[in-house]
């Protein structure tokens, strides 16, 4: 299983991202960070639901899925936007309009895990947001459950490895909206504006490996956020970069103007999600 998020490596790549309305200047509140996970539930209720109608349990099974693959996506999909709805109760931001590139069961189930993969992240990265101990309770419980949804995924339904490092990813605010916002086509004018903005987008060559290398602007160097910490490799006057070769599992790479600090104030285009699959002895599958 390759991510969907693999496509052309070259920075003239950079693609207008889906419109937001940022608010760079608002106070992060409780509130704002409910909403920003609803942003994301909301995101993934529309993605199960409509991969569920349009696949049977029989499309399910002929793609040369597990037979209870589709019932427990069904289970997974029943999971957390009535909660913050019910917690944000007049704020909560509506649903938008969205568009998922899956094809078939199966590219459905492999962007499923990297949507749940993202969402583990994104929760991961917003908890030193929250203020009340009762909200960090209850997104660390929506956490737990994010990362059990991702791990079965992985290994139950696409046969892989259901985690990547000692450590998940914590990505910042404008990183996990830039992935959710290449599936956005729209959204409510009455929905709260949130502090976020998207990159212009950022991919890779299908197939790309650790030790490939691939056209980059200059001055510029490529982060990429594993568990095990963040690497970097720095962009050549030749505009190529060197993907790290001891890179392994799920990764996130981004373009930042900072070698050894990356951080969303300093990303210049991004996130790619990049899957190095490994086997059991921990080495990469070719």
């Amino acid at each position: 299983m390759k991510s969907f998020a693999l496509a052309t490596l070259v920075l003239a790549a950079f693609a207008a991202a889906a419109p937001t309305k940022p608010a760079a200047s608002a106070a992060i509140t409780d509130t704002t960070v409910l909403n920003f996970a609803l942003t994301l539930e909301h995101l993934e209720n529309a993605f199960y639901a409509g991969a569920l109608k349009k696949f049977s349990a029989k499309d399910f099974t002929d793609a040369g899925l597990p037979a209870y693959a589709r019932g427990r996506f069904e289970e997974v999909a029943a999971a957390h936007v009535k909660f913050l709805s019910d917690a944000l109760g007049k704020d909560a931001t509506a649903a938008c309009t969205y568009s998922f590139p899956y094809t078939s069961p199966a590219s459905f189930a492999a962007l499923s895990q990297t949507l749940e993969g993202v969402g583990v992240s994104a929760y991961t990265g917003a908890a030193q947001y929250i203020s009340s101990k009762a909200y960090l309770t209850a997104a660390a419980s929506v956490l737990s459950t994010e990362a059990r949804h991702a791990s079965w995924v992985a290994s139950a339904v696409d046969k892989v490895a259901g985690w990547s490092g000692p450590f998940d990813v914590a990505l910042g605010l404008d990183s996990v909206y830039s992935l959710a916002a290449q599936f956005i086509t729209s959204c409510p004018k009455s929905n709260p504006a949130l502090p976020v903005k998207a990159f212009p987008k950022l991919a890779f060559p299908a197939g790309a490996k650790p030790g490939a290398t691939g056209k980059k602007a200059e001055d510029l160097y490529a982060a990429f956020y594993t568990g095990g910490g963040t690497e970097y490799a720095k962009v050549s006057s030749a505009k190529k970069v060197t993907i790290p070769k001891d890179l392994i599992g799920t990764v996130y790479a981004v373009i930042t103007t900072n070698g050894t600090a990356s951080a969303d104030a300093n990303t210049v285009a991004g996130v790619a999600v990049l899957e190095f699959e490994f086997d059991s002895a921990g080495k990469l599958i070719a």
